[in-house]
């Protein structure tokens, strides 16, 4: 959560099953860093997670599968440039963190994971231009699907999790960027638009 994103996190509701091994987490927002103007940077209907139930005792978890529905991305442009890379980088230095800390401390290591199976589809990514007298863009985020984290008997952290799908958000979301920047700019009228277009565009070839 806010631990692993340094940003602040909402959540509506979140309904369990242990005996089935299945939770439903609703209202997902993930804000955005400190200096970005845009409500949030993530906001997600609705995510599915399926889980072996015998495996929540054991020190390896077993997800089955994660499946997030309709995610809204937000793509803003700051001082320290845009607020998607700036959370990727939030969540790698975490990542990196407890790896040390891991390797550093002899006490108990916590529970492991295992995911099979990760879709996030059905998401949008909007680009505002305030330059453009506020004209808002939506692209569609391209349907994620990665497999098989963890397989092996040491598993992935949580934080090794977050990684690897706001990863996968980042980069999908520059790449509809880049495709809506590319559409703005074949309507570019003066060089202050022109101008914009061409930072969004640098951003998007990051990935």
């Amino acid at each position: 959560g806010p631990q692993i994103a340094r940003v602040d996190i909402k959540l509506d509701s979140v309904n369990l099953s242990l005996l089935s091994g299945s939770a439903k987490i609703k209202g997902l927002i993930v804000g955005n860093p400190e200096g970005y103007k845009t409500p949030n940077a993530i906001s997600v209907g609705s995510t599915s997670v399926s889980v072996s139930p015998g495996s929540l005792l054991s020190d390896k978890i077993v997800v089955h599968s994660i499946r997030i529905e309709s995610p809204q991305i937000t793509y803003e442009l700051g001082p320290g440039g845009n607020n998607l890379k700036k959370i990727q980088s939030n969540v790698d230095a975490t990542a990196s963190d407890s790896s040390d800390k891991a390797t550093t401390k002899s006490e108990k290591p916590g529970k492991k994971l295992q995911v099979d199976d990760v879709v996030i589809t059905s998401g949008k990514v909007t680009l505002g231009v305030a330059a453009l007298g506020g004209k808002v863009v939506t692209a569609p985020l391209p349907e994620i699907h990665f497999t098989n984290l963890g397989q092996g008997p040491e598993g992935i952290t949580a934080g090794d999790l977050s990684k690897r799908i706001f990863s996968e958000i980042t980069e999908g979301s520059l790449k509809a960027v880049a495709g809506a920047a590319t559409d703005i700019g074949k309507g570019a009228v003066n060089e202050a638009t022109k101008d914009i277009v061409a930072a969004y565009t640098k951003l998007s070839k990051e990935v």
